[in-house]
């Protein structure tokens, strides 16, 4: 359906993540990848769902001059807000087992924003998911991170995987939301651009 009601338009998905490519897979859309680097730094002052917002349209700005009457870039970003304060990607384990600690038997906030860019505009949505993790044993903590090394996500873990299997405890809103894209404001948003 989606497909059909798309076929005048090249999608790109500007994402090395095999999540979010499978998301778009599982969505039926025909699309092409293309990533380009950005240093993903922000404001200072920014918080929650603005920082994701604002890295989701750093990420499309370098591909502006690049796009063509019919393209819609779709650029991405995911925050682990816990605390008051974001939780990126960790850089080495010692950071990991200290955000997955410090998440721990508590609730934190996955959001992810999305930002869709032509030639003509750029719509930029989010969504966030609340998760609850149970009070993890420093062996569960570390047996997942020399197991499955999470250091390409964002808060350290990764729901589709055994840590979401184990620590989970509740979740409210967006499953594939926490997996990395919320794929019904894609759908939508999609959808309104086409009609």
């Amino acid at each position: 359906m989606l497909k059909e009601k798309l076929k005048e338009y090249q999608i790109i998905l500007a994402s090395g993540s095999p999540r979010r490519q499978q998301f778009f897979k599982d969505l039926g859309l025909d699309f092409k990848i293309d990533i380009k680097s950005v240093d993903e730094v922000y404001p200072e002052h920014l918080k929650a769902h603005e920082i994701s917002n604002y890295l989701a349209e750093l990420k499309a700005s370098v591909f502006i001059n690049d796009l063509k009457t019919k393209d819609i870039l779709i650029t991405s970003d995911t925050v682990v807000w816990h605390n008051n304060t974001s939780l990126a990607k960790p850089r080495d384990a010692n950071e990991a087992y200290q955000m997955l600690k410090t998440m721990a038997n508590s609730w934190h906030n996955v959001i992810t924003s999305v930002c869709f860019t032509t030639k003509e505009n750029q719509k930029t949505v989010y969504s966030t998911t609340q998760v609850k993790l149970k009070e993890l044993s420093d062996d569960e903590i570390w047996y997942y991170i020399k197991n499955y090394k999470p250091f390409d996500k964002a808060g350290a873990y990764g729901i589709q995987e055994w840590f979401g299997l184990i620590a989970i405890e509740e979740i409210k809103g967006s499953y594939a939301n926490v997996v990395g894209l919320p794929t019904h404001l894609v759908y939508k948003t999609l959808i309104d651009m086409a009609t």
